[in-house]
């Protein structure tokens, strides 16, 4: 098994990487249990923030890294809360915590009717921390957000987040449900192929 370090201490998406990435021979371990702090994610955008934070893993833990940053973009917020959805209520002052964050976007779309939203994902692996050729990808997840949370899967806005054409919620989807369509498995599907085009190996 080749280790990868995740540049994340996320227990849910944890599991998710370990559930995809494990059959191709990674073994995916949390920075946090090797004592690497989290790095900070000072962008606008998704991808300067997964670049950032795989750089950060990876030079402190001297292995390849794996950084992963995602969100939930709202159509009728202008894309919000987007790269601040892990922190979207501690930005007015309130826990950060996942219940916290879904009563807070409920109450930003309290009175709108344009319910569109994508989860959106944006993969970063790099073989050292100065690698020149970072492998990236990205995968969209299209749904919409319910004021009802359904499910006691998943974590995140998962309970929110409506796949209309399933007629459930993302945590009402089995975990092998969730990593065959979810925008982390069509991201990780896209890195991977990447990998083996450009016959790539990890900590070559």
């Amino acid at each position: 098994m080749q280790r990868l370090v995740l540049a994340s201490n996320n227990a849910g998406k944890l599991r998710e990487f370990n559930a995809l990435l494990s059959p191709l021979g990674f073994d995916v371990v949390p920075q946090g249990a090797l004592g690497i702090p989290e790095a900070e994610e000072p962008y606008a955008t998704f991808v300067e923030n997964a670049l950032t934070k795989a750089r950060h893993a990876s030079r402190l833990a001297g292995m390849p890294a794996l950084a992963d940053d995602s969100g939930i973009c709202v159509d009728a917020l202008d894309g919000a809360p987007g790269v601040y959805s892990a922190r979207y209520a501690q930005m007015v002052g309130k826990p950060k915590t996942d219940a916290a964050n879904n009563a807070h976007l409920i109450s930003q779309l309290a009175g709108k009717l344009n319910r569109r939203a994508n989860y959106y994902c944006v993969l970063v692996l790099v073989r050292h921390a100065d690698d020149p050729r970072p492998i990236i990808a990205e995968g969209t997840w299209a749904g919409e957000v319910v004021d009802s949370p359904r499910g006691a899967g998943g974590f995140g806005y998962d309970p929110h987040f409506l796949l209309p054409t399933l007629g459930k919620t993302a945590a009402e989807l089995s975990a092998e449900e969730k990593n065959s369509v979810s925008h982390r498995a069509v991201a990780l599907q896209g890195l991977v192929a990447r990998l083996q085009a450009a016959q790539l190996k990890v900590g070559a």
